[in-house]
């Protein structure tokens, strides 16, 4: 019988889990409103770059740190807004989705293969905009297709733009902390 090695949890992998559920707080309060009350953020760049920077299981659990803060109420989420009211609001089905989006992006970093990078990021991208969709379309008592044209439409060329620009600030953030020897293995980079 071949006994399966325990990875532990390092002091490197939880600075690292902080720091990125930091930047997607910073990231999370630029942002435009938006008359359906979806805004325009960069919240899609900053879970896309955890993922592709921390790999599938570091930039999951970077995420679902965010997500915890702003629940008890911290004001994490876009225009300095956090609890429960706004994970089971509007746009909470967006915040529910980055948790699908950050291990999809590690997963795509991780195969390096080129069909993977791609359709992992996008099926992570689709699966936070359905899942937005549906909150949205369930609390303003909308059909699918008005609230998909209301709060996911406007929005996909910046949400795409933004996966392929954190995967390119990924890939340099990945040379950056090799060259300073602080090594993210699970990102398989």
């Amino acid at each position: 019988m071949v006994k399966k090695e325990k990875k532990k949890i390092t002091t490197k992998s939880i600075v690292m889990t902080g720091m990125f559920a930091a930047v997607l707080a910073v990231l999370s309060q630029i942002a435009i409103p938006m008359p359906s009350g979806v805004p325009v953020t960069l919240q899609t760049f900053a879970v896309a770059l955890t993922g592709f920077v921390l790999g599938m299981k570091l930039g999951t659990a970077a995420t679902a740190v965010y997500v915890m803060i702003g629940a008890v109420g911290a004001p994490v989420f876009a225009g300095f807004s956090g609890g429960l009211g706004i994970l089971l609001g509007k746009t909470g089905g967006f915040i529910f989705g980055f948790l699908f989006m950050a291990p999809l992006c590690g997963l795509g970093v991780k195969k390096k293969n080129l069909f993977r990078t791609v359709l992992m990021p996008a099926a992570g991208l689709v699966i936070c905009h359905l899942l937005g969709i549906l909150q949205f379309s369930f609390l303003a008592q909308l059909g699918f297709a008005e609230s998909a044209l209301m709060v996911s439409v406007p929005y996909l060329i910046k949400d795409v733009v933004s996966v392929v620009m954190a995967y390119a600030a990924a890939a340099a953030l990945r040379r950056g902390l090799r060259a300073a020897n602080i090594s993210i293995t699970e990102a398989g980079a």
